[in-house]
């Protein structure tokens, strides 16, 4: 009779020799989540409304200049990360990032909470990243705290053949090095951040789509970074035209941002929402989320106002602007009892259609 392979020995040994590399599963996933700001986008990338981005990923949200995608990535997300402890290692490639706005959006950038960078080369991220880990490894795990990476933009990042063409004043082609290093950079953070609870969580540039057949944009960088992406949040520029009573009106009062979730792991993809960010009061966190429980027919019509029956049997009766503001905390009700509501409904659905098909 054959002898059985000690298996634990064999896993022990391979861990020990060769760097980086971890064995077994990581279920039930991550065990640390930051929130968009946004309880509908949270909803469509985690199929929770708490929880956005997870640690120990690798998070992009790519769009048109003037989509907010800023916003949400160096605003709201750091924010909220700073608020549950997490340290913010921030990468500025535009020198965009003044420090007055992130202020205004309610980030601490004190060096005890926000460390930045400006950056220019997909290299120097690398180098950064790598070096950090390296020091973070050397913690005891129990006093390591939790780490964000953030880079704004990753698509604004040069390759070494670029920069070096700059500086000999010829700028031809770079000859496709730049999607190349953009990848090994995304692969190897990947393979580093992985086991040890660190995240990243970029921004990208987007273009116009010329084909027909697909027509979404086109994220720039190349299709790997989208490979490597855990998370892709696709985000495009609509102007704002109504006011706070939703009345429509001539000036552009802020930004109209179309989301749609390209991938994600812990939802369904491409499902999409709108989110409006006024200038003067940026975006509430309830913003878009009556279009999703509109979509998930939460909602009857009734003359101009919509109706939820709840649990319980109540029926609760308001206008879109109202549900809009919480009135009542209208909102905050739909998502305590979302789940079972919606699992009712296509239970529902379900028994229709296999009466139907019965008949």
């Amino acid at each position: 009779m054959a002898k059985a392979i000690d298996i634990s020995k064999f896993r022990k040994s391979i861990t020990k020799s060769i760097e980086g590399i971890s064995a077994g599963f990581h279920d039930p996933g991550p065990d640390d989540w930051i929130s968009t700001g946004n309880y509908a986008l949270n909803f469509l990338i985690s199929g929770d409304f708490t929880r956005g981005i997870p640690l120990g990923k690798f998070s992009m949200f790519s769009g048109q200049t003037g989509s907010g995608k800023s916003y949400i990535v160096s605003g709201n997300i750091i924010k909220n990360a700073q608020a549950q402890g997490i340290y913010c290692i921030l990468m500025d490639t535009e020198n965009a990032l003044d420090e007055a706005w992130l202020h205004a959006l309610g980030v601490d950038t004190s060096e005890e909470k926000l460390l930045k960078f400006n950056v220019s080369l997909i290299n120097d991220a690398a180098k950064i990243i790598n070096d950090f880990v390296k020091e973070y490894k050397t913690q005891a795990q129990e006093d390591r705290q939790k780490i964000l990476f953030i880079i704004d933009s990753i698509g604004m990042m040069s390759s070494n053949v670029q920069q070096q063409q700059f500086i000999n004043s010829d700028m031809k082609g770079d000859f496709g090095s730049k999607p190349k290093e953009l990848m090994a950079l995304m692969r190897n953070c990947m393979n580093l951040i992985g086991d040890l609870g660190i995240g990243i969580v970029a921004t990208n540039h987007s273009y116009g789509s010329a084909d027909p057949y697909n027509p979404d944009d086109k994220i720039s960088g190349g299709s790997g970074i989208v490979y490597a992406s855990s998370i892709v949040v696709a985000m495009k520029q609509l102007k704002l035209k109504e006011d706070a009573d939703g009345v429509k009106i001539k000036d552009v009062l802020g930004i109209r941002s179309g989301c749609k979730v390209m991938k994600t792991r812990f939802n369904k993809p491409f499902e999409d929402i709108e989110l409006q960010i006024p200038y003067s009061s940026g975006m509430s966190p309830y913003t878009g989320f009556f279009d999703l429980i509109e979509k998930k027919k939460f909602v009857t019509k009734d003359g101009n106002r919509y109706c939820y029956t709840d649990l319980d049997g109540v029926v609760h009766k308001y206008f879109r602007k109202a549900w809009n503001r919480n009135e009542d905390g209208i909102m905050d009700l739909v998502m305590k009892e979302f789940h079972v509501k919606d699992s009712a409904i296509t239970a529902e659905t379900d028994d229709k259609i296999e009466t139907e098909n019965e008949e």
